[in-house]
């Protein structure tokens, strides 16, 4: 049976919201799954992902097949860099301890990058809000423009 990782649509017309389920790759989109893992939701900013590491780990070892967007949920996590390392452990290049601590250097960096991006698009953000007054022009009004009308009335004699 081949399992994949994929995203499973919720949500109402024009605002998804999806689970990130492992489920037989013959079931439909929307059908039955094995495992729930997590969460992507699109629409927020930045998009809000909840994963549950541990478990998407097993079942990457198990030989489940992320679809596309779910790999770059995974690699953006961290999962896909964590079994890059402990890939490594079972090889005998480094032990347990020494992969935990890469991996712990890469998330906070990580952190730190993620954190700074939003501090950068909420400046951005609250700089397109300031207010500018706007000034709007008034034209006097012409009296040539009057003075036909006056003439067009008739005249009482």
């Amino acid at each position: 049976m081949a399992v994949k990782m994929r995203l499973q649509r919720h949500g109402s017309k024009k605002r998804p919201f999806y689970f990130i389920v492992v489920a037989d790759a013959r079931a439909p989109r929307d059908g039955k799954f094995i495992q729930k893992i997590g969460t992507y939701n699109p629409l927020t900013v930045p998009a809000s992902i909840q994963l549950d590491r541990q478990k998407a780990l097993e079942w990457l070892n198990k030989g489940a097949q992320p679809t596309d967007t779910v790999r770059r949920i995974l690699s953006f996590k961290g999962v896909l860099y964590l079994k890059h390392l402990l890939r490594g452990v079972k090889l005998g290049l480094f032990d347990d301890a020494t992969a935990m601590t890469k991996f712990q250097e890469w998330h906070n960096s990580h952190e730190a990058n993620i954190t700074r991006r939003n501090t950068e698009h909420k400046s951005k953000q609250s700089a397109k809000k300031a207010y500018v007054p706007v000034v709007k022009k008034v034209e006097e009004k012409q009296e040539e423009s009057a003075a036909p009308a006056e003439e067009s009335a008739p005249a009482e004699a």
